[in-house]
């Protein structure tokens, strides 16, 4: 999906193809005055874009009955417009400053001191449930031995993820807990990206950031104050490395996806797959 597809769906749906274009990734992300617009990727062959679109909708509702800050929908419902989800949102007012690891942790410990929502059900968190459809979109941009890789991590990590004790007792998750999916406005932090909500192992939204710390330049100091709100390491569970594996399988196949068309995001997969293949946990991972 591209930014002219996406114009598109929102004339389909009665909406200004004019709007402002804030983000294009697996959602293309529109401003319409004080609302913000995500038009997903096409569901008729993927009906799951589709119901990811509708939960993250109902994860907003229970999440404001809840009192939990995160983005508010302005639409019960999510639209269906010519096979891709609409969903409209409140536009959160300007951010005060940049978020940070400290941020998100106050977030996290609300969300994984409730219960299961009544109404709808959470899904597991299938972490590495995207890593075919990416390799399938890579195609022959990729040397065919490195999908054969991430597909044998992708199998060996999900039985191995199967079978761990957790610290934590499981529930609804965040699913993608990083500073960028946390917005600091007037009236403090709130949580946006609500599309990876889950009922899974806590520890998964606190691995993300122990990876972002060894993987993506986060400083060791912001680390710690993450830690230090939460008031726990997941780094000393046993657990860790295998969902942090998990992770790296499924953010390297998702880079894949991007090869065909962009040369950085090739070179960027090459570096990701032989740092697994060398068993190199510290080598610096990149944006593209």
């Amino acid at each position: 999906m591209d930014d002219m597809r996406a114009r598109e769906v929102l004339t389909a749906a009665g909406l200004p193809a004019g709007a402002e274009l804030l983000a294009l990734g697996e959602n293309a992300v529109f401003g319409l005055g004080d609302l913000v617009v995500k038009v997903g990727r096409d569901s008729t062959h993927h009906p799951e874009l589709r119901e990811r679109a509708e939960r993250e909708v109902a994860v907003a509702l229970w999440l404001a009955d809840s009192g939990v800050p995160a983005v508010r929908a302005a639409e019960p419902l999510a639209r269906v417009v010519e096979g891709h989800p609409v969903t409209l949102w409140h536009r959160l007012a300007d951010a005060v400053r940049p978020s940070e690891p400290r941020d998100l942790a106050p977030l996290l410990t609300q969300v994984h001191a409730l219960p299961a929502p009544q109404g709808f059900t959470l899904p597991r968190r299938e972490l590495l449930g995207g890593v075919e459809r990416w390799l399938r979109l890579a195609g022959d941009a990729i040397d065919p031995a490195d999908a054969d890789y991430l597909r044998g991590r992708r199998d060996g990590f999900a039985k191995a993820a199967a079978a761990l004790a957790p610290h934590l007792a499981p529930g609804p998750i965040h699913g993608d807990a990083l500073p960028r999916n946390v917005h600091v406005g007037p009236d403090g932090p709130v949580l946006v990206d609500l599309e990876t909500f889950s009922a899974d192992l806590r520890e998964h939204d606190l691995v993300v950031l122990a990876l972002s710390r060894d993987r993506y330049g986060l400083p060791a100091r912001a680390y710690d104050a993450f830690t230090e709100a939460y008031g726990w390491d997941v780094r000393a569970w046993e657990g860790c490395a295998v969902l942090r594996g998990a992770r790296e399988t499924a953010s390297c196949a998702w880079v894949s996806q991007h090869a065909p068309a962009n040369p950085k995001a090739l070179a960027e997969f090459r570096r990701r797959v032989a740092s697994l293949r060398e068993d190199d946990p510290e080598v610096r991972w990149y944006p593209f």
